[in-house]
């Protein structure tokens, strides 16, 4: 009788041990879930940000410090080498904006990609491609650590 006992204390131990794993992760789950929606709603106020003040700005308001930029044809650009190579870039003359189809969140939810579709409007030209931008948490706000896009998806509309 005793060991029964014993046996019953021990799983009535392991089920409430196991129900407060399972609440834990799904508190958990809950909290990566908004973080994943805030990173998403960010991407996007950066797509807005760059139609409304062209990419340069848009690009200085969400840039972290220590950002890497991977762009064809230059080895990855570093440091201040980001702000020296975003401010030489002519940003007048077409319309960068992108559309985020995707990403995830690190499991401590201070880090994070986003994904999607970009175009360039130049005049009476549209080029399309896809990018992959990193994010992290900084000061309460999400901001790009790396971003890189490639070119080519062609004539199919894919940007809705």
């Amino acid at each position: 009788m005793k060991r029964i006992s014993f046996l019953m204390l021990i799983l009535s131990c392991t089920l409430a041990c196991n129900d407060d794993n399972d609440q834990q992760s799904k508190e958990q789950r809950d909290l990566r879930d908004q973080a994943l929606q805030s990173l998403i709603q960010t991407d996007r106020a950066f797509s807005d940000s760059c139609q409304k003040m062209g990419m340069k700005k848009g690009y200085f308001h969400f840039l972290a410090d220590e950002a890497v930029l991977l762009r064809p044809g230059y080895a990855p650009i570093l440091d201040g080498d980001v702000i020296k190579f975003l401010s030489a870039q002519e940003d007048t003359s077409f319309q960068l904006s992108w559309n985020v189809t995707g990403g995830e969140i690190a499991a401590s939810s201070d880090l994070g990609y986003t994904y999607g579709l970009y175009q360039v409007a130049t005049g009476d030209t549209v080029l399309k491609g896809t990018y992959l931008s990193v994010w992290k948490q900084q000061k309460g706000q999400w901001k790009l650590v790396a971003d890189s896009g490639n070119q080519g998806i062609g004539e199919t509309d894919l940007i809705q």
